[in-house]
């Protein structure tokens, strides 16, 4: 969905309200233009062209007024429209030319960038996976463990009953096409051994199944060598993985993280050093954050 409203600066200080008004009719021609022609992929010069203005101007009017640039506004409709042909079994070469790029390459290079997956792990969807699941209690809350026959494949959390469903169908929606039954003997043992500080022994890991594209896997395992009561920025792990120019494709490969707790994304924060943000909340961000620095005291 597109954030169409920048309220980072309020109205009165853009200019004269006559500017103000000839702004908005510039960018609500845009807009119309660009979805209208989205299919085309338009260039910058050829949009600037249409408004009768420099490229530069188009450029930073559009992105003041809407939080982004012509390119990326394109880019989020041409992806949305992707997901649903490949939603409806549309090949990934049939679903490339039918948001008028020039080939599956490009679909897969806009997925990645935008996604942190490929376009072929986004219609394959978990088939062929059987995973268990149960509910468990845990030092925040209600935890959702499923499993596969080799370990631990997702965590999540939950505030009570009302919302276990929630976090279920949030967690399923991953992997749509995998096979899911409640187990709540098996899922037990891996809450046991993942909440019992008791039961952490080096000897013993706790055996983990990262279901995700090769890039996100990359940035799991990173987040795994994030040593307890530490935190790194996005950009550090970027840096990490050897791609220092992908901080946001590491952000979004964050928030998929599917074993939170176990992988431990709550360690990663905003290059300010805010705490960024979490997929459960900040507040269990902050208490499993206390938590874990308590265990090594």
């Amino acid at each position: 969905m597109l954030h169409m409203v920048d309220t980072s600066e309020p109205i009165a200080s853009v200019g004269h309200t006559e500017d103000v008004s000839d702004d908005y009719a510039l960018v609500r021609r845009a807009i119309e233009f660009l979805t209208n022609s989205w299919i085309e992929q338009p260039e910058l010069g050829r949009i600037a062209a249409h408004l009768g203005i420099s490229p530069a101007h188009c450029q930073k009017l559009f992105k003041r007024w809407c939080g982004l640039s012509p390119k990326e506004f394109v880019q989020a409709i041409t992806i949305d429209r992707a997901r649903g042909l490949l939603d409806e079994s549309a090949s990934l070469l049939d679903a490339a030319y039918d948001v008028g790029l020039s080939g599956a390459g490009r679909l897969h290079d806009l997925f990645v960038d935008h996604e942190a997956m490929t376009p072929g792990d986004f219609k394959r969807r978990g088939a062929g996976l059987d995973i268990v699941y149960g509910f468990h209690p845990s030092p925040f809350g209600s935890a959702l463990i499923m499993a596969t026959d080799r370990g631990v494949c997702g965590l999540a959390f939950a505030d009570g009953e009302a919302e276990r469903s929630e976090a279920l169908e949030d967690m399923a929606a991953r992997w749509p096409s995998a096979k899911y039954r409640e187990d709540k003997a098996v899922t037990g043992a891996h809450a046991r051994q993942i909440f019992e500080p008791q039961s952490w022994r080096r000897d013993r890991p706790i055996r983990l199944v990262l279901i995700g594209t090769d890039f996100e896997v990359r940035v799991w395992e990173t987040l795994l060598r994030i040593p307890a009561g530490r935190q790194v920025t996005y950009s550090d792990v970027a840096a990490h993985i050897g791609k220092p120019s992908a901080s946001r494709a590491v952000g979004s490969a964050v928030g998929r993280n599917p074993i939170s707790f176990v992988v431990p994304c709550h360690r990663v924060l905003r290059k300010d050093g805010g705490l960024g943000g979490y997929h459960w909340g900040i507040t269990r961000k902050r208490a499993i954050i206390g938590w874990e620095k308590g265990q090594m005291v």
